[in-house]
């Protein structure tokens, strides 16, 4: 017997509902922000799959996604194999980008600014850290760099160091990247290849003999579906809660400060992770901040609200701290975007849920989701084509470390 599981949707982000030109898709992709549109992109140019594929998203602005509030950086610097793989595979992606769309001369390049991360640790415990993290990016071929307090200084004599006892670094592959148009041409090349984007929602999951087989629209359209792919960011455990599944995935705020300063630095200043959990870099002409809240739990998915406090009471005193020439601030701009912050691990939750096997998640990226996108729309592609991951095993971040409450341990998280 079929059995739908609904929830009452709120619905009110387009002011009129799209339906899709077919009754039947052989992928549903629900949310089309970066991952969703990675996942369409990789899937509609994979050779070994000629399926119908619809993804819905509920909001086509994308003003509320975390995909429109990222700080778009990419970073070699994690303290598990698979990660740095994972964003080895982005760094190759955008630096063959037009190669990897197939040479279109239309496609441009995608700009890179290789100014890296700067970890610095006050204490000889976190630097314990860095170092353990540091053998095992070098195994993996990552040019990461453990440096002094005085090789920082020669390198960036702009930092105040005097409580830092090591600092790790990599210029080879890491800083700001130009996620927004990365995006874009995933959408279009996407929907060259046929790949239906509708404006509406997703409100209820039909379910048949352990198998997804429809889903129906906040439109009221049922669509005959073969798989469904959970690609809804911070909304991820309301979907997957229409599957009568459950997933530690919530919306956390985020917040971003751009500023600029009377006497900037004389170079680019490196993405830089202080010990206070304050972080910032050079963007563009300006300079970029950014923090979780000191009460760092959930917010409503649609709760975005400035917490001005912030600014003066945490971020400016740690960036001023760290490097004074920025104790000449002004503030020009500000906004708060959301984690898809995985409460287990903060790794990401990739694959099918053992008890309903065509129900794929791809969610809780904890603020990773822009540089590990590539690497998880090849994965998906492989899946849903395959059967299985090929290019880059994905599975130990698969449902069953959720189910068992065994936690990937990742040590680099921001």
């Amino acid at each position: 017997k079929s059995v739908q599981r609904n929830t009452v949707s709120n619905l009110a982000m387009v002011n009129k509902l799209e339906n899709p030109p077919h009754d039947m898709f052989d992928v549903v992709i629900i949310g089309g922000a970066m991952i969703g549109s990675s996942v369409a992109w990789f899937l509609s140019h994979n050779d070994d799959f000629d399926g119908r594929i619809l993804v819905v998203e509920r909001d086509p602005t994308y003003e509320k996604s975390s995909t429109a509030h990222t700080n778009s950086c990419m970073r070699q610097q994690f303290s598990s194999e698979l990660n740095i793989r994972i964003s080895q595979f982005a760094a190759d992606f955008v630096r063959d980008f037009r190669d990897y769309m197939g040479g279109d001369p239309a496609v441009p390049d995608l700009h890179v600014h290789h100014f890296g991360y700067m970890y610095l640790a006050d204490n000889e415990t976190f630097a314990s850290r860095l170092k353990q993290s540091h053998a095992i990016q070098a195994a993996c071929g990552a040019g990461t760099r453990l440096m002094s307090p005085g090789e920082i200084s020669a390198a960036y004599p702009f930092y105040q160091l005097d409580d830092i006892v090591l600092g790790s670094h990599n210029i080879v592959d890491e800083g700001y990247f130009d996620g927004a148009t990365m995006f874009d041409w995933w959408r279009r090349k996407a929907r060259q290849k046929n790949v239906c984007y509708i404006a509406n929602e997703v409100v209820g999951i039909g379910i048949d003999a352990g198998r997804v087989t429809y889903i129906t629209l906040a439109s009221g359209s049922v669509i005959r579906t073969g798989i469904v792919i959970n690609a809804a960011g911070p909304r991820a455990a309301g979907v997957a809660q229409l599957a009568g599944l459950e997933i530690p995935v919530e919306p956390r705020p985020r917040y971003t400060f751009v500023f600029d300063a009377a006497d900037p630095p004389d170079r680019a200043v490196p993405l830089t992770i202080d010990p206070s959990g304050v972080h910032f870099r050079t963007d563009g002409h300006y300079f970029m901040a950014g923090c979780p809240p000191d009460d760092d739990g959930p917010v409503d998915c649609d709760d975005f609200t400035m917490d001005h406090s912030l600014w003066e009471e945490k971020a400016w005193p740690a960036v001023a701290n760290r490097v004074p020439a920025f104790e000449r601030a002004r503030l020009v701009n500000s906004w708060v975007g959301h984690y898809a912050y995985n409460r287990l691990d903060q790794n990401a939750v990739v694959g099918p849920h053992p008890d309903l096997p065509n129900f794929i998640f791809v969610n809780g990226f904890s603020g990773h989701g822009f540089q590990q996108s590539p690497a998880m729309g090849r994965g998906i592609s492989e899946l849903v084509a395959y059967g299985e991951f090929r290019s880059l095993d994905l599975t130990p971040l698969g449902m069953e470390r959720i189910i068992a409450n065994r936690p990937l341990v990742e040590l680099a998280i921001i």
